[in-house]
């Protein structure tokens, strides 16, 4: 494990997938992240590269030839990883190519993120170089859950996801079968810029909006207040989830999604997918804020 820190906020992100790991106050020792009960969920925030959400049979086409990758994709639980770089407040990780990586993903390229602490706000930046001689196609997302509810004293219902703008945006349901996204959409803001939280709002997998015009939502709890908000300006999409009646709340912030049930499997064509040059880079970040109310 590994810690940066600031006189407000103190950060744990885990080597395997450059995972965040923990958030919490220096001062009172609040912890903001869900702790990963593997009986629930085992995860704390993965990293979603090059795909996010399941594949259609965990295949894509390139070339006329098929490819097999899992479900978000090889960055999280990945062990060869690497730090690069580290401070006192930011923290780096790189992985490059390899030959066995090459076998599922047939592009030259790295995948860097960093954890950049400012104050009360934490920066999550990715930058993807394609080294390779031919444009290269990939997903990238967020996957951080955060702990709901946050106080021994409140409930999960105690919280709703508030969002910066009215939205007219329904959630696009998931075929919970084989994972992938159907052209079906239902309704789920209590009103235009609130979703009140309850254990059965995931009874169906994850709300998955996109086309949102905000792009940034804050955790609020009825008697404490805004807690985190989540400023995803370069993901243009985003996923909420949990388990149900699991004591956390996912809000993730992507740029893409699962493959849809009329897919043809070909990446090139995918839906939201990113089309990235040769030797280029694609830079992306999104923002975790804790409101300083609960720092002190």
């Amino acid at each position: 494990m590994y810690q940066i820190f600031n006189e407000l906020v103190k950060v744990t992100v885990q080597k395997n997938g450059a995972e965040l790991c923990g958030i919490s106050s220096v001062k009172n020792n609040t912890q903001f992240m869900w702790h990963a009960d593997p009986s629930i969920w085992g995860s704390f925030a993965p990293n979603l590269f090059p795909v996010i959400g399941a594949l259609k049979d965990n295949t894509y086409i390139f070339e006329n030839k098929t490819y097999h990758m899992p479900k978000h994709g090889f960055i999280r639980h990945n062990t060869d990883i690497a730090v690069v770089n580290k401070t006192e407040n930011s923290i780096t990780f790189k992985l490059t190519y390899n030959q066995e990586l090459l076998k599922i993903y047939p592009f030259k390229c790295s995948y860097q993120i960093s954890y950049t602490l400012e104050n009360n706000l934490l920066i999550v930046n990715h930058e993807i170089i394609n080294l390779d001689e031919k444009p290269m196609y990939f997903n990238l997302g967020g996957h951080p859950a955060f702990k709901c509810p946050v106080y021994t004293d409140e409930k999960y219902t105690d919280y709703s996801l508030v969002f910066e703008q009215p939205e007219t945006s329904e959630t696009y349901l998931l075929n919970t079968t084989n994972g992938l996204l159907t052209d079906q959409t239902k309704p789920v803001f209590n009103t235009p810029n609130k979703i009140d939280l309850h254990y059965n709002l995931f009874d169906n997998d994850a709300l998955i909006f996109k086309d949102l015009k905000s792009r940034k939502v804050t955790l609020t709890s009825k008697t404490k207040g805004a807690v985190i908000t989540v400023t995803h300006t370069h993901f243009p999409h985003l996923g909420i989830w949990a388990k149900p009646h699991a004591n956390y709340v996912c809000i993730e912030p992507w740029i893409g999604y699962a493959d849809l049930e009329t897919t043809n499997q070909e990446i090139t064509s995918k839906e939201g997918i990113i089309k990235l040059a040769p030797n280029s880079n694609f830079k992306a970040s999104y923002c975790i804020e804790i409101h300083k109310a609960h720092l002190v």
